[in-house]
């Protein structure tokens, strides 16, 4: 009876797999993988700060924690990927309210190379009532990445996120410093 039935099973598997190949004959096969999909390290997080670089100081802070996209290709038209931005926010010590508006940017470049298209985009996070923390899932539908043939692979292009930062946060982010929310508290223990 055992056998019989991992037959049938086997059997239905197989039948399974006859159709996938079938399948992939009559498909196009896709020219390349997707773009890579990125955040800048410079840009992947953001610090406001109300006067000197101490805790007390902090205000809102924001970090781009993952980036994801899937892609497709249909013949020679341009390259059709989707974005997922996993963030987190914070709110510290010297921040004002519970709303925040952070604003980062998409760009789609060619691989180590010139910036095709550049948008930015806003997200307002709103903060519940005495929570510091805010973890939140972007979704951007639809980024066409022009080719010049239907032969260009994906492979040639880079999809890069970042915060939109003033010339000081892009200082703080390059010289390596940061804080981490629970720093300078006392310990619950």
């Amino acid at each position: 009876m055992r056998l019989s039935i991992f037959l049938v099973t086997a059997a239905l598997v197989l039948s399974g797999c006859q159709n996938v190949r079938e399948l992939g004959r009559r498909a196009p096969a896709n020219p390349g993988p997707c773009p890579s999909a990125l955040s800048l390290y410079d840009a992947h997080r953001i610090v406001n700060l109300h006067g000197g670089e101490n805790f007390q100081n902090v205000g809102f802070t924001g970090e781009i924690l993952n980036v994801r996209s899937l892609c497709r290709y249909y013949d020679d038209r341009p390259l059709v990927a989707n974005l997922e931005i996993d963030m987190a926010f914070g709110r510290g010590p010297s921040a004002y309210g519970d709303t925040y508006v952070y604003n980062y940017f998409v760009a789609v470049t060619r691989r180590d190379s010139v910036v095709i298209h550049r948008e930015t985009f806003p997200v307002q996070v709103r903060f519940r009532r005495g929570a510091d923390r805010v973890y939140h899932r972007e979704r951007i539908g639809t980024i066409n990445i022009p080719r010049a043939s239907d032969e260009i692979s994906g492979e040639n292009f880079e999809i890069i996120v970042g915060f939109e930062l003033t010339d000081e946060q892009l200082a703080f982010n390059r010289s390596g410093r940061r804080f981490v929310v629970d720093a300078g508290r006392e310990s619950r223990n």
